[in-house]
């Protein structure tokens, strides 16, 4: 299927209430600064200051939405110039907002569901000293990943994007104190810089082709791209997206990152960081619309991930490991719609919402787990929790039906219209997907058997309980949106999209509340026997031993091992640039420094003797005055011989 590239509504100018859209930034971008800068002065009080920015980031983000659903259709791309960032020649970048149809909905997501993050972690971290900086580094977190989304130049976007790896980066690691937490956010940082360099790459070729970095410059020039040009963005633009959304190859610091407090885990993998790779391709949606080389490699990347993700969460004891296996399995369902063009931009950025809700609870409701089980996070030492923990459990379990496809909540419209836009268009990557969700259902019922149902499996000195009302009013919230959402938002968010990606979304994927097309009674039959499955090997009445059991068989090995992703980046990165590097150490240390430190030393010895001879005795200077006579006339006398 060869993409398409159709046109965008142009970006009106800002009048009213979107004048004040930058205020979405500012206010957790100010409300960081002053809890970083404020001191122990503000340790009483930081957590409700950094709690109360998103929420007023939302409340101006759902003015926004309701001011657009208002507006004509041909009005809801808002452009909102703020200054000059810096200009040479030709060229002047400037710093502004595009607010439409694709970006207002990402700033619900990432307020709404960060703003509930944030009410968690009052509870989750209250007995942290340095809870105060904490929510300072959330806070921030929520700011760059709203400029990301609202900028509306991909320069402008590249600040966002990294500012987005330093706030992870300080929260990954935030307990600094523990070995592995401070090597997973140094392994997050640089793995994403290698995505970092396409994504540069991109922005410099694009200043190249076009002049410019807005994105209304890139979608007006990109109908003009040579082929061989528009797949080299393409890709430097996906190994961008690769990085951020830990897809292949670039996944191997996503489980890793499961170090940081579990909030943090709720906030990368439901409302920010890994999704800003969707977001990059289906706004890059111009320039993929000119490769279909480009548009494919999306596609296979996609496929490939959403399988590596679940065959992780089947072999993971590790609850947050596995939630994010799961995510790295979600998140290339959307980058596959992505790939497939105009018919599956809306079905990506669908999913991502819907993902948004559940992961964000499911993440959360580990952490509940975590919080009544002194934080141990191994599967096979839990079991029985559903009476221990009834609203903890009630609303996992919402999560866990979402993410499966139950008929009618959330992940059956959204990841079901994925998969049918897929089987039409490759039916080997249509196999694929309804593979990954069999897989899913399997490992995602083994999760909910392993933690809330059968024997209990913890130990003595443990006593789980439910935790405090900051930790499960969150859950419930998110619960409910696991359940409602694909319903609310099914036969609307196409609609919505088409203006700001370039293209319609499939027809016949909108289905009413009771139409189910055969791929998705097929789908289900996939799903129920992953389900079945995993009854069979985890259910109430199996034994389930506390310890791993040591295994043979290789797809568990693999999987344990995060399918040797660490392995092979250590045998074909990490040694040859090690052996590289103590090359070039040596040659420099050696060569040239040994070359300065060589003619430094000479002089110095050659300056120690002149020195010696400067010892202020007359008949030292005489014997040298003869001495150098003696010389001149030597060599006189020999010259004349001559």
């Amino acid at each position: 299927m060869t993409p398409t590239l159709l046109e965008t509504v142009q970006p009106v100018a800002a009048t009213g209430v979107f004048s004040w859209a930058w205020l979405l930034i500012v206010i957790p971008l100010v409300s960081a600064a002053v809890l970083l800068l404020i001191g122990r002065v503000g340790d009483a009080w930081g957590h409700l200051l950094g709690t109360l920015a998103p929420i007023a980031s939302f409340a101006l983000g759902v003015v926004l939405f309701v001011t657009m659903l208002g507006a004509p259709a041909e009005e809801r791309s808002v452009a909102v110039p703020l200054y000059e960032w810096f200009g040479s020649g030709n060229w002047s970048i400037g710093i502004g907002l595009q607010v439409d149809q694709l970006s207002i909905l990402f700033v619900l997501l990432i307020t709404g569901v960060g703003s509930l993050i944030h009410v968690y972690s009052i509870g989750y971290m209250a007995h942290d000293e340095r809870r105060r900086r904490f929510f300072a580094f959330l806070n921030l977190f929520v700011a760059a990943m709203l400029l990301l989304v609202l900028a509306d130049n991909y320069l402008v976007l590249f600040v966002g994007w990294e500012g987005v790896g330093l706030a992870s980066y300080l929260l990954i690691g935030f307990w600094q104190d523990r070995p592995s937490a401070a090597t997973a956010a140094k392994k997050a940082f640089v793995v994403n810089r290698v995505g970092d360099m396409g994504m540069a790459l991109a922005i410099m070729l694009m200043l190249a082709s076009f002049g410019s970095s807005a994105f209304v410059d890139v979608n007006a020039g990109a109908a003009e791209l040579q082929p061989t040009t528009a797949t080299v963005m393409g890709l430097l633009l996906l190994l961008g997206a690769c990085g951020k959304s830990a897809q292949l190859p670039l996944q191997s610091w996503l489980l890793d990152a499961m170090e940081g407090p579990t909030p943090v885990s709720a906030l990368i993998h439901a409302a920010t960081m890994v999704t800003a790779g969707v977001y990059l391709v289906t706004r890059s949606h111009a320039v993929y619309g000119q490769t279909e080389f480009a548009s494919t490699a999306v596609v296979i990347i996609g496929a490939l991930t959403l399988l590596a993700g679940a065959w992780i969460g089947c072999a993971k004891d590790d609850i947050k490991k596995a939630l994010a296996g799961s995510t790295m399995s979600q998140i290339g369902y959307m980058m596959l719609a992505a790939g497939i063009g105009p018919a599956g931009y809306a079905f990506a950025i669908f999913h991502l919402i819907t993902h948004g809700f559940f992961k964000a609870n499911m993440f959360l409701g580990a952490g509940s787990v975590m919080h009544g089980m002194n934080d141990d996070v191994n599967m096979r030492r839990y079991g029985a929790l559903a009476r221990a923990m009834p609203i903890t459990f009630v609303t996992f379990a919402l999560g866990y039906l979402a993410i499966i496809g139950f008929p009618f909540l959330s992940g059956f419209y959204s990841k079901d219209h994925i998969i049918e836009a897929a089987f039409e268009h490759n039916l080997m990557v249509g196999i694929l997907a309804m593979v990954g969700a069999g897989v899913t259902g399997f490992y995602m019922t083994r999760m909910m058997l392993m933690t809330f149902l059968g024997k209990k499996r913890w130990a003595d000195d443990v006593h789980p309980h439910e935790s405090p009302l900051t930790m499960t009013i969150p859950l419930i919230v998110l619960g409910l949106m696991s359940a409602a959402g694909g319903l609310l938002l099914n036969n609307w968010i196409g609609g919505w999209l088409e203006p700001a990606v370039g293209g319609a979304h499939a027809e016949g994927h909108a289905p009413s509340l009771l139409a189910i097309t055969p791929i998705a009674i097929i789908n289900l039959v996939v799903v129920a026997l992953g389900v079945l499955v995993a009854v069979l090997v985890f259910g109430p009445r199996r034994d389930i031993p506390v310890t791993a059991p040591v295994t043979r068989n290789p797809l568990t090995i693999a999987g344990r091992n995060d399918l040797f992703g660490d392995a092979f980046n250590e045998a074909v990165f990490m040694r040859p640039g090690q052996g590289l590097t103590q090359g070039v150490v040596v040659v420099d240390r050696s060569g040239i420094d040994g070359a300065i430190t060589g003619a430094a030393g000479t002089v110095s010895g050659l300056s120690m003797i002149g020195r010696r001879l400067q010892n202020g005795f007359v008949r030292s200077y005489a014997l040298l005055m003869v001495l150098g006579a003696a010389v001149i006339g030597a060599v006189l006398v020999l010259s004349q011989l001559g």
